[in-house]
Order: structure tokens, then sequence, then C-alpha cells
């Protein structure tokens, strides 16, 4: 059983993420080769690597936008197959019109409705965006315009979106890009919570190092290849990341003291 399945009260329904033998070709060009990988509920998984790497290619792959070769299958507790998992996905970045008026209350209800965001009640529109923001501990930014959000807050409603409805799996593209110190360990801690909430399954790809050691669970260092996957000292330590990265350059800032 998921470890957190008996205390949930709303899991996201997926026990395991298998992905196996997943390769990627475009022409001549192999984009990634030979990945085995199970991803569990209720864990935090970073992907890190290189640029060019692959990495971007298997979320994409996940989200149906890449033809692979190999095997991804989605798993419930009871390990049926889920055939059209839901899957939540928060992109990098979003270019944001610095002459727009549009509000964080306009975007999401504009996201989430079939109906324009003047044909509908002010109370009903507030009252479902409140519910969102609220989620991600965000409902002091309700009027604020999306023009004036930093990059931690705009990531932060894009989470919210990506959590309507609760999805069997969560994908984050390097959420923290360009999100100051405090505003990443905001988006650290709410990933933690939402996870566990909802026994939730999250990949997120990272160069954020100091905070993917403190906060995930496992971590998959690709190079177009799987090289290694473990948690995050076994992989950090390990021969493989020292080939590519430093471990002696971030050793310093790299410590276990959060509760994963």
């Amino acid at each position: 059983m998921p470890h957190n399945q008996e205390n949930c009260s709303i899991c996201s329904g997926l026990c395991c993420t298998k992905i196996e033998n997943f390769s990627v070709n475009v022409g001549k060009n192999n984009i990634l080769k030979d990945i085995n990988l199970h991803i569990h509920c209720g864990e935090l998984t970073a992907i890190i690597g290189p640029n060019g790497a692959g990495k971007s290619t298997l979320l994409k792959a996940l989200l149906g936008e890449y033809h692979y070769s190999g095997k991804i299958s989605f798993h419930s507790e009871d390990d049926s197959v889920l055939n059209k998992p839901l899957i939540g996905y928060v992109p990098q970045n979003l270019f944001i019109d610095n002459d727009s008026p549009c509000t964080v209350s306009d975007f999401i209800y504009a996201s989430i409705s079939k109906f324009p965001v003047f044909a509908v009640k002010h109370t009903n529109k507030k009252n479902n965006v409140m519910e969102i923001l609220e989620k991600i501990d965000a409902a002091h930014l309700l009027n604020h315009k999306l023009r004036d959000l930093s990059g931690g807050e705009l990531q932060r409603v894009l989470l919210g979106l990506a959590l309507i409805p609760i999805p069997n799996l969560l994908l984050l593209d390097e959420p923290v890009s360009g999100i100051d110190k405090n505003g990443l360990i905001l988006f650290y801690d709410l990933i933690s919570q939402i996870r566990k909430k909802y026994d939730l399954s999250v990949i997120m790809i990272s160069h954020d190092f100091e905070n993917v050691y403190k906060y995930a669970n496992r971590v998959v260092l690709i190079n177009k290849e799987l090289l290694a996957y473990g948690t995050p000292p076994e992989v950090f330590s390990s021969e493989q990341f020292n080939k590519i990265f430093s471990y002696s350059s971030i050793a310093p800032a790299l410590t276990d003291g959060s509760d994963k």
C-alpha cells in the first residue's frame, strides 16, 4: 500500500508510474535511450542532468507530446492500469503582457470556466477562484494583476491551476527558475505539503541542487540515458554525478536536515 494512502482523504488514485525501455529518436538524433524508472506516489522525484540531456523530452512524452518506443504505464493501488491518467503540468515560465490589466482572479476563472469572465457574477467567480488560491496559500493574490506578481507568486498560481481537479500525476518543468531564495523555500514547502496531503506523485526538472537535496525523495540523473537513480545522497555522491558536475563545489550547501 502507498505510504500515505490510509491517511489521505483525497488521494490521487495513482500508485506507480512505470517507464520501461523508454527511448525517443528525432530523425537520426537519439534524445533518450533505454530509460527504466518506477515513480511512486507520495514522493517528489527530481530529474537532473546537463542541458540537452533529454529531461524536458521525458516530461513531454508523459504528456503525450512525443512519440516514443518502449512503454509508459500508470498503475493504481491494486496494480490495475489507468488508461488516461489526469496529469497536472506547471511550465517553466509564462509570457505576461506588461500592458494587460488581467488580475489573478480573471486569469484563473478564464482558465477553468466555459463562460467569459465579464458574464459571470462577481460573487460566484470570487468563490471559485478563492477555493483554488486557498489550496496554495495565496488567497491574498486574488486581485493582484498578473504583471505585478513575482516569479514565485506566478508559479504558485500556475500550480493552483494544475491542481484543479487533483491530478494523478503532477509534472513541474523547472518551476523555480528565476525565483528568489524566499520564493524557493515557499514553493518547495508547498510542494511537500501537496504531495503528502494527496499522496501525489510529483516529477520535477530542476537545476537547483541545494533544494533538490533537501526536499526530493528520489533523484534521477540522466544524460540521454539513465546514469543514476536513488536518494539525493546516493545520486549526488555517485561517480556518474561527479563526471558531469562537481559534488565538491556544492557539498557545503547540501544538508539533509529537512523532513521529507
